[in-house]
């Protein structure tokens, strides 16, 4: 773990790392540091922490000082100097020809070093330019040529949603946009509509991509075979924000209007354009079912979706038979019958009451003895002698009693 502080240049959004060299730094502090280009005016956006030493790039530049008035006033000199500086390009630009457009100028914190942006279409010849140039401000004069992201980056403004760009607010890049987003996210594929003041694809359609990219993956394909609740059909339309989409039923009439269903309420047996020759047509699946519980004790409704998997009517059988079973077990399991690992009858029986089992704890003088019955023998022919003994009581294969374990002994 390193010490550093975050600092960021002016009319930039991406932070940069410097060494504070034990100074304490506060957010929004002025500072002076060290850069490539030499010292440079940026403003500290986070105070001093800790980062992991992957993130830093080797060597890693030391802050110089805390700015002081000096240095504010020199920065407002810059700015002013900056001004006259575009002017006087803008007026040699159109002296000498040029096909280029002038962006921004950005003057160095010492003023020995005065940069250019400019657009351009193509490749531009402005070797005479820089030279007029020096000899007017008496200091180093470097053109760079930008793309028009870039501009509008540096020249900020509004979006069409009311905004401020993204570029000149917090995006510290530039991401990759691609026309296949806007397909994935049904937008209008019209240029004006998608594209941003720069000319290119608006960065905003990154945002939610991984999410809509998501939905697509669960979500059926337009011309997909599915099963509905109501028969099977064919999808024409999907909305992936509200996970739906709209079938045409197989038996629907010719003006009846096309029936809107969930994700979860249908059977994809096709998916994407073909022929149903081959598919087998399942069982209608379940209908999506919203259960809300009464309102009670100034409780809100709450709403649990589910899916109906069986019928209504066959859960109080199932319950039924399942107390019985949980009854036979316990009795079974004081009779020493089996158990489940949690000591517990098998099944999820309940127990006996409480008032049996104190029952069994009485004295034994006071219980009654069971009568018992003479057995009769069979026959050897009919399971007599050694077979016609109790066999011992075997346990997740091994035998209780005497004995170890293995499989029981047959008769012979």
């Amino acid at each position: 773990m390193t010490e550093v502080i975050s600092v960021r240049f002016r009319g930039g959004c991406k932070n940069y790392y410097f060494d504070p060299r034990g100074a304490v730094v506060k957010m929004g502090d002025q500072v002076i540091v060290e850069t490539a280009q030499g010292p440079e005016f940026a403003t500290c956006t986070e105070g001093n922490h800790e980062v992991e030493d992957a993130a830093i790039v080797r060597p890693l530049c030391a802050m110089l000082r805390m700015a002081t008035e000096s240095d504010c006033r020199t920065v407002e000199y810059n700015k002013k100097k900056e001004r006259e500086a575009f002017d006087i390009c803008e007026r040699k630009i159109a002296a000498h020809g040029l096909e280029m457009k002038l962006v921004n100028v950005s003057a160095s914190f010492d003023g020995n070093k005065i940069i250019f942006y400019f657009t351009a279409d193509g490749r531009v010849d402005f070797r005479e330019l820089v030279r007029d140039l020096a000899s007017v401000f008496r200091a180093r004069i470097e053109l760079r040529q930008i793309g028009v992201r870039d501009e509008a980056k540096m020249i900020g403004g509004l979006g069409i949603c009311g905004r401020p760009f993204c570029c000149s607010q917090f995006l510290d890049g530039f991401l990759p946009v691609s026309i296949k987003m806007a397909k994935t996210q049904n937008l209008s594929l019209n240029p004006t509509k998608i594209s941003g003041t720069c000319g290119r694809l608006m960065c905003c359609l990154k945002y939610e991509q991984n999410a809509y990219e998501d939905a697509a993956r669960r979500m059926p394909k337009a011309e997909s075979f599915v099963q509905t609740p109501d028969g099977p059909g064919n999808v024409k339309s999907v909305d992936l924000l509200r996970e739906t989409m709209k079938v045409l039923l197989d038996s629907a009439g010719p003006n009846e209007p096309l029936r809107t269903y969930r994700s979860c309420e249908i059977k994809v047996l096709r998916n994407g354009k073909g022929s149903r020759e081959g598919i087998e047509i399942p069982e209608r699946p379940a209908r999506y079912v919203e259960e809300r519980e009464e309102e009670s004790f100034d409780m809100p409704i709450l709403s649990t979706p589910f899916y109906m998997d069986h019928p209504l009517e066959d859960a109080p059988v199932r319950e039924k038979f399942g107390q019985e079973g949980g009854e036979s077990r316990s009795r079974r399991r004081h009779r020493g019958g089996r158990r489940s690992h949690g000591g517990k009858p098998a099944g999820g029986g309940q127990s006996r009451p409480a008032e049996e089992r104190q029952a069994d704890k009485r004295p034994a003088a006071a219980k009654q003895p069971r009568p018992s019955q003479p057995q009769q023998a069979k026959p050897a022919g009919e399971g007599g002698g050694e077979a016609n003994r109790r066999k011992p009581y075997y346990r997740g294969g091994r035998r209780r009693g005497k004995g170890g374990g293995g499989t029981p002994p047959k008769a012979e």
